[in-house]
């Protein structure tokens, strides 16, 4: 299982900083911001490898799973 940060998301927010510094600012004066929506990935085939049996309320919240 992993559980993280939606990649597309931070990529998406990133591209406002970006034209922010080559604009001119500071990096130093561009605010951090924390991720804002997070992905829980399921993967059977390993888990299944390791005998870890997997709830069945994990596979219905998880938002993708790999068998």
């Amino acid at each position: 299982m992993a559980h993280g940060p939606y990649n597309a998301d931070l990529f998406r927010r990133a591209a406002p900083y970006v034209d922010r510094i080559l604009r001119g600012e500071k990096p130093a004066d561009v605010p951090v911001q924390m991720p804002t929506r997070y992905e829980l990935v399921v993967n059977l085939k390993t888990a299944n490898a390791l005998g870890l049996e997997t709830p069945s309320t994990v596979l219905v919240s998880a938002d993708e799973v790999t068998e």
